[in-house]
């Protein structure tokens, strides 16, 4: 998805509970505890991985796309397939995406990603302009930068 910003990748912290399980210190029962809620939305909306649980290996992971956003009004929260990502970050200035994996052979389940879609991550500036030239550094000729002329202008 060309719009996808803002991107948090939570692999370092998913090996630090995988390291913390085959040590002993936490056991199954604390990281496999999928909500039957979170398990639905894997059957019905996620998309199977061709990666294996790494507790039971037994089952392949299946990933599931959490959306919220002001815009979205009652849909936050709602589980939403891949295919449907794009459709929705044309349609909406900015939502936040949440992808967890999830076994629904032992119940693993985990937070692996994180990251922004919509219209206002499109090359050539938002709608309305904003701060497009502030983030790339860029200054006015009498040498306020762009965001300080609109603030004076409101």
């Amino acid at each position: 998805m060309r719009t996808s910003r803002q991107v948090v990748d939570y692999s370092l912290q998913k090996r630090a509970v995988l390291r913390e399980l085959h040590a002993g210190r936490i056991g199954t029962y604390d990281v496999c505890d999928a909500s039957p809620y979170l398990k639905n939305a894997a059957r019905f909306h996620g998309e199977p991985t061709d990666e294996r649980c790494p507790i039971c290996r037994s089952e392949n992971l299946i990933h599931v796309h959490y959306i919220y956003g002001d815009e979205l009004k009652q849909s936050a929260g709602q589980a939403r397939t891949r295919a449907e990502l794009p459709v929705l970050a044309m349609t909406l200035r900015e939502f936040q995406v949440f992808v967890v994996e999830v076994c629904l052979g032992c119940d693993w389940n985990h937070l692996i990603e994180q990251f922004l879609l919509g219209r206002d991550g499109l090359a050539g500036g938002t709608e309305d302009g904003s701060e497009q030239g502030a983030v790339k550094g860029s200054a006015a000729p009498n040498g306020s930068t762009p965001r300080r002329r609109r603030e004076a202008q409101r």
